[in-house]
C-alpha cells in the first residue's frame, strides 16, 4: 500500500507460518526508504468463486504462493482443484471476475468477494487460525521524524555483512548482549558473486535509545557496510 505522495508504503516481511519473505528483504535494502514503523497482522483466507457457481463447478483454484501455503491443508482435502499460483490474492479474484473465468475460485481476504462480485464459498481456510504477517511501515527518510513518535522508539531492523573469519558473528551478538539489548530476528542471505558470504539482517528491540546507539557505535568495527534501516516503535499484534 503506497500513499498518492509517495511517502508512504507498507511491506510484508514475515508470516508466522511461512517464515520470512526473503525476497522483500533484499527489496527493503535497495530502496533506500526508511522503516518508520510495523503492525501485525492476524491473516485469515476464504475461498471464493463466481455468483453462479459452486463446490462442483470448480477445477481450478488461484492465489499468491505464500496464501496457498498457509491454507496446505484444506488443499489436501480438495486434491480435484487444480493448484495455480498468481501474483496476488485478491488480485486473483480480481481477475477471475474481470474476465469471468468459469470453474476458478480465488484464495483470499474475505473482504474481496463484495469489491469484485464473487461468492463466499468457505471461510477461515488457514491451516493455522495463530496465522499473522508482520507489515514494516516505510517512508522517505526525509519524512521519517514526522511519522513516528521518537519518544516510543524502542525497535531497530539493520542490515550488514562480516569479514570472512572465525568469530565474527560471535563478536557481534556477544556485545549486544553487554549492552543489554534483545536480538528479536536475524535472518542472512548469500551476497551473490561472493560464495558463502552473507548479509545478515537483525531486528533489535531495546529500552534504552542511549545504551542501543552505544551498541550500535561498539558494533560498527566489527561489521561492513552497516545500515540502519529503521528505527521505529515496536508493533502491536491485531486480532
Amino acid at each position: 500500500m503506497k500513499e498518492d505522495n509517495g511517502v508512504i508504503s507498507l511491506v510484508a516481511i514475515e508470516n508466522t507460518i511461512a517464515g520470512s519473505l526473503l525476497h522483500n528483504y533484499e527489496l527493503l535494502r535497495d530502496s533506500g526508504m526508511t522503516i518508520v514503523g510495523e503492525h501485525k497482522l492476524r491473516i485469515s483466507h476464504s475461498i471464493m468463486c463466481l455468483p453462479d457457481e459452486n463446490w462442483e463447478n470448480i477445477t481450478e483454484v488461484n492465489s499468491h504462493p505464500v496464501a496457498l501455503m498457509q491454507c496446505r491443508d484444506f488443499l489436501s482435502r480438495h486434491r480435484n482443484m487444480k493448484v495455480v499460483e498468481v501474483d496476488d490474492t485478491a488480485g486473483a479474484a480480481a481477475e477471475i471476475s474481470k474476465h469471468h473465468l468459469t470453474g476458478h475460485a480465488a484464495i483470499c481476504h474475505k473482504d474481496a468477494a463484495n469489491i469484485y462480485g464473487m461468492k463466499v464459498l468457505e471461510e477461515g481456510i488457514e491451516t493455522n487460525k495463530h496465522n499473522f504477517t508482520r507489515f514494516l511501515v516505510l517512508s522517505n527518510p526525509e519524512k521519517a521524524n514526522e511519522l513516528r513518535d521518537i519518544r516510543k522508539i524502542n525497535k531497530s531492523s539493520l542490515v550488514f555483512t562480516l569479514p570472512h573469519e572465525e568469530g565474527s558473528l560471535s563478536a557481534i551478538l556477544s556485545v549486544l548482549s553487554f549492552y543489554k539489548l534483545n536480538l528479536s530476528k536475524i535472518q542472512s542471505l548469500p551476497i551473490i558473486g561472493k560464495e558463502w558470504q552473507y548479509m545478515f539482517y537483525i531486528d533489535l528491540l531495546f529500552p534504552d535509545y542511549t545504551r542501543y546507539r552505544q551498541a550500535i557505535n561498539a558494533i560498527s568495527p566489527l561489521t561492513k557496510e552497516l545500515k540502519i534501516l529503521g528505527e521505529y516503535e515496536n508493533g502491536q499484534q491485531s486480532i
